[in-house]
């Protein structure tokens, strides 16, 4: 969303990548299909910074892929992160790399759809953060929003879905999820909300 240079530019002037997330992010190159859905070094930054700022004791993530942005999350809290994704063949990779990034004793992984786990989850939620299928957005935002303490955060990845929210008349079931989801947090009162234009976008609400 931004010009690469200024991206290339960012990257410059930020800490470099630390060595086991740069392996794993080569790695989910070579080995994944869709290796763009990994978070990437500035976004797994900015999720480590916010975890340091926050503190949060409890993390659900919705979407662990490779695990890059579980790590992060986890490197950046004290307490632990549970992480749900859908796909078991990406188990070998995840928990490699946790045990790379020293910490695979702070996450829990669970394997299987989402809808169906949260619901046997009894924690309360200091962040959540969603990357899964892109029509179930708002359906994950309603039902972890009980569980999330007042004062917590919830944070959407691709809020901007590489700029197709503009063109609602030609949207796709993934672009018409991402726009009702930004469309009902930005109205519920419950939340005050930013959507940053970081990246491919990061919809990030606060519960009140």
């Amino acid at each position: 969303m931004i010009p690469e240079e200024i991206e290339n530019y960012c990257k410059l002037n930020s800490s470099p990548e630390l060595s086991f997330l740069a392996e794993l992010n080569r790695e989910t190159h070579l080995t994944q299909v869709y290796p763009r859905m990994i978070s990437g070094s500035m976004q797994g930054t900015l999720l480590r910074f916010i975890c340091r700022m926050i503190n949060p004791e409890k993390v659900l993530e919705i979407g662990t892929f490779t695990g890059y942005s579980a790590i992060n999350l986890a490197l950046g809290s004290e307490g632990m992160v549970h992480t749900i994704e859908v796909n078991p063949e990406q188990e070998t990779i995840i928990r490699k790399y946790l045990k790379e990034a020293g910490v695979e004793n702070k996450v829990t992984l669970h394997f299987g759809e989402a809808l169906k786990i949260i619901p046997t989850l009894s924690e309360t939620w200091d962040l959540v953060y969603i990357d899964a299928d892109k029509p179930n957005y708002l359906n994950y935002y309603q039902m972890v929003f009980p569980m999330v303490r007042k004062g917590g955060w919830i944070i959407a990845d691709n809020a901007l879905w590489d700029g197709k929210v503009l063109s609602a008349r030609k949207a796709d079931k993934d672009t018409v999820g991402i726009i009702e989801y930004n469309e009902f947090v930005r109205k519920d009162e419950r939340v005050e909300n930013l959507l940053l234009p970081f990246r491919d976008g990061l919809m990030l609400a606060r519960k009140i």
